[in-house]
């Protein structure tokens, strides 16, 4: 089977991974998208999400914290916010920051005031959250 070349970098820890991949479902501002090896040009923006990287029929998950993704038809290169593996989770972390997230989020929707700016960063934490303990297995609803 086929592969392109993942690379994962963020401006807190560089490269995260390195990889030759079969596939790279992310999910962008316009959706979810599929990558195979020699895929189209792409550049696009990436929401918090749980990355799936599929390898030799195997699939493996990355916490992305957003951020950005180049596709050439021989390299993706994910500039990711945050990114986190699933050994580099804790899961207690994540559970707390995940209720965290909620209690904003809740709060905000009760406010009348100027908010938008607040309930994007509360909304963002959240995903983020739940990104980290999808990674991980760990349910939160």
């Amino acid at each position: 089977m086929s592969t392109i070349k993942l690379e994962i970098v963020t401006p807190d820890r560089g490269e995260i991974l390195s990889k030759d991949i079969n596939m790279l479902i992310v999910r962008s501002t316009a959706g979810e998208l599929g990558i195979l090896p020699r895929h189209a040009r792409l550049l696009t923006e990436l929401v918090p999400h749980a990355m799936r990287v599929k390898v030799d029929g195997g699939e493996s998950l990355v916490a992305i914290g957003g951020g950005f993704m180049e596709v050439t038809p021989e390299l993706i290169t994910v500039l990711a916010k945050s990114a986190e593996l699933p050994d580099d989770i804790d899961v207690d972390r994540a559970k707390a920051a995940l209720k965290r997230a909620e209690e904003r989020v809740a709060a905000y929707k009760q406010t009348t005031k100027e908010t938008l700016i607040d309930i994007a960063r509360a909304n963002s934490a959240l995903a983020r959250a739940k990104a980290r303990l999808l990674v991980k297995n760990v349910p939160f609803n």
